[in-house]
């Protein structure tokens, strides 16, 4: 296989079932656990919006161009806190509208330790299977990004909004009564949250109690006891025996690779 490298598609079953996605190809990768794996990056990047070639790439694929010009790539989709379309300076309204202001989640969950954060209602659970998180609980589902975001930075005054991927990938995480942590969390920040209801008004904010946990198994062997980053531009052949994948990480015996990190690389795979 060769072509143009994406972020690994998932599905929610036990364990994730992960595919590598290589331009129009897609290999299953469950099946190749304990068997070697080897790709080559080519030296080509392509930007995986406007498909140019390219030196360097920004925000996990983009060209700078599209870097400073698309609405995906600006600040407040790391902040949501920060969205300033109402302001009338949002970089694509009508991207915006698409996307930003429709229905997300506001969840906790385990991957590194217990943290906070929100995804579309679309991206679950997609967003938790790419965080590496092995349990998630939705607690909020409010109408648009910005909401979730003012929810989120409450919160994360008490709890982490953060993955240490190290952690994560050395699986140093043990299972955590999310609910009860959720229960700690309305509780301790009732006046915040009441204040941002008042503002918005109790149809753009649903409390979730009786959301069920989800737990999610990955499929791994084994994991590593210390982390060896595996970095194509420095080293453009990636060879190992494929002991596990969790998140967007391959995990092989000798090192990780973070496939997401490279999107709009061209690579050959060989297995």
């Amino acid at each position: 296989m060769q072509g143009i490298l994406s972020k690994m598609q998932v599905r929610l079953e036990s364990p994730v079932q992960y595919e590598l996605v290589v331009g129009e190809q897609r290999l299953a990768l469950n099946p190749l656990i304990g068997k070697p794996f080897k790709f080559t990056y080519t030296g080509r990047i392509c930007c995986v919006n406007c498909n140019r070639s390219i030196k360097k790439s920004y925000n996990q694929g983009y060209c700078y161009p599209c870097f400073i010009s698309l609405a995906e790539c600006d600040m407040c989709i790391m902040k949501p806190e920060t969205c300033h379309y109402a302001a009338g300076t949002c970089r694509q309204p009508a991207w915006g509208e698409e996307f930003c202001f429709k229905p997300h989640t506001v969840y906790l969950a385990n991957s590194s330790g217990i943290k906070v954060g929100i995804t579309r209602q679309t991206q679950i659970p997609t967003r938790w299977i790419d965080q590496g998180a092995i349990q998630a609980l939705p607690i909020f589902r409010v109408e648009s990004r910005y909401i979730s975001g003012l929810i989120e930075v409450v919160l994360a005054k008490h709890v982490s909004d953060k993955t240490s991927w190290q952690q994560m990938l050395k699986n140093h995480v043990q299972p955590i009564d999310l609910a009860e942590q959720r229960d700690q969390l309305v509780k301790l920040c009732k006046v915040e949250l009441d204040e941002i209801i008042q503002r918005f008004g109790l149809p753009a904010i649903s409390f979730l109690p009786e959301e069920p946990l989800v737990d999610i198994v990955f499929p791994v062997d084994h994991y590593p006891i210390k982390i060896k980053s595996l970095n194509l531009d420095k080293a453009p052949e990636v060879q190992g025996i494929l002991h596990g994948i969790k998140g967007q990480y391959l995990l092989l015996d000798t090192g990780v690779i973070n496939i997401r990190k490279y999107s709009g690389y061209e690579v050959k795979v060989s297995i």
